[in-house]
């Protein structure tokens, strides 16, 4: 009697280890609130790189998002030469709903100006740089620092992808374990 007792503490004990184990192998997906508490809005004249200062401080991962607050603006997402003109005719994205959530799909430069005339000039534009794709072992060896991203007005993403050969893995052994 006694003996089974300490075989089923042992293997709830492994179950709840195998299970904690799992959070390195989860993957975070954050939204950033670009311009924090400010939102979205045309930046002090002596401080024209405000958003590109702000997006140099964060760490942009493929399917972060970003969340625009902003009254009477838009949100465009042009080419590097667009951004450069601060104007585009044919943006590859365009927003004007005051609350805005883009998508970063894919790694490399993203380039996002306001549509309304005047705005970029005056320093109402960014540009996020969006890092490579990870291997799951590098993501697995990271950790996520909450002070920074409380700093950064980002916010950690409830979700979690696992491979099949994990998820194959896990099955096997909780089978194992209570055969």
């Amino acid at each position: 009697m006694a003996s089974s007792l300490f075989t089923n503490s042992c293997k709830v004990l492994l179950l709840l280890a195998l299970l904690s184990s799992f959070n390195f192998l989860a993957v975070v997906c954050v939204e950033f609130q670009v311009g924090g508490d400010k939102g979205w809005v045309i930046p002090p004249s002596k401080n024209s790189h405000l958003y590109n200062d702000w997006a140099s401080k964060n760490r942009f991962k493929v399917d972060d998002t970003l969340r625009f607050e902003y009254k009477k603006d838009s949100v465009l997402v042009v080419t590097q030469e667009e951004y450069e003109k601060c104007r585009s005719s044919h943006p590859v994205f365009f927003s004007n709903n005051g609350n805005t959530v883009y998508k970063l799909d894919q790694p490399g430069l993203f380039y996002f100006i306001s549509g309304v005339a005047g705005h970029c000039e005056r320093g109402l534009k960014m540009i996020i740089k969006v890092l490579e794709l990870e291997s799951p072992s590098q993501s697995a060896n990271q950790t996520t620092n909450s002070t920074s991203s409380q700093k950064s007005g980002s916010l950690p993403m409830a979700g979690a992808t696992y491979s099949p050969t994990t998820v194959m893995i896990f099955t096997s052994l909780f089978g194992a374990l209570f055969a």
